[in-house]
């Protein structure tokens, strides 16, 4: 079975730095792969991915060790079951707002007795090995996204999930769940205690605590924290901003001449 490189980095005290991959593309996802990130989010949620260009986008990245990730678009068995026999080693899943969401998430991903998946790993088997079903349960992560108040009541009781490695928290939405404007790094105060709370629960709970962030500079400030899965901005936004760069420095200085009418 091939290691989950999610999970040593955790064994080791480290973070994981992850990408997010929102544009339907197996060139540009291997492109991702190869400058070095841990673990590659393939978004099946806000990203324009379909579920044919995420197995395509999983067999790019892994011709690198970075790791195959996947935010499925619901809580919901069959999708999360599709992705990690396409080969997932991590699933992120949105909106988890009560215990019974976070048990329904752990029991899709996991086969019995622990869970419900169903057997047919049709690509998992090429990715990690043939001994993929007998170590999965121990080797797929799952992480349930904390993105309410309604999870933030529930908090507890969704850290006390056995199977759950940890929770994600989402920024924008839950900017939005406590009456704040939608952004991911300069939240607003109630936002920024939201989030201190949650790190805080995690670790007296022994669950992993992952968040998203729009800067670098964030995510090294929510490393030092204690977070131990960051994500950085997506391939749309970075390739954006250094299209943006590369025209704002031809632009500089080029201004058009004004026609002298003649």
């Amino acid at each position: 079975m091939r290691e989950n490189r999610i999970r040593s980095i955790w064994k080791a005290g480290g973070a994981v730095v992850n990408g997010w991959l929102a544009i339907p593309s197996a060139f540009s996802a291997e492109t991702m792969a190869h400058q070095g990130w841990d673990s590659l989010t393939v978004d099946l949620q806000h990203g324009v991915v379909d579920y044919q260009a995420a197995v395509t986008m999983f067999t790019a990245i892994s011709t690198t060790d970075t790791v195959p990730v996947v935010r499925v678009p619901w809580n919901e068995p069959g999708i999360l079951g599709k992705v990690l026999d396409a080969g997932a080693y991590a699933v992120i899943c949105p909106m988890v707002n009560t215990r019974a969401d976070a048990e329904q998430l752990v029991a899709a991903t996991r086969y019995p007795p622990l869970g419900s998946r169903s057997m047919g790993p049709i690509r998992a088997a090429l990715y990690a090995g043939a001994d993929y079903a007998k170590h999965a349960n121990d080797t797929v992560v799952v992480l349930g996204q904390v993105e309410t108040q309604q999870s933030l009541d529930n908090l507890d009781a969704i850290l006390s999930v056995e199977g759950l490695d940890g929770v994600y928290i989402g920024p924008a939405d839950l900017s939005i769940s406590l009456g704040c404007a939608p952004t991911f790094d300069d939240v607003e105060p109630p936002v920024a205690q939201a989030i201190e709370h949650v790190l805080a629960r995690a670790k007296a709970l022994g669950k992993v605590a992952a968040i998203h962030n729009g800067t670098p500079e964030a995510a090294r400030k929510r490393i030092a924290m204690g977070f131990q899965f960051v994500t950085i901005g997506s391939d749309a936004k970075l390739m954006a901003a250094g299209a943006q760069q590369v025209v704002a420095a031809m632009r500089a200085g080029t201004a058009p001449k004004h026609a002298s009418g003649y």
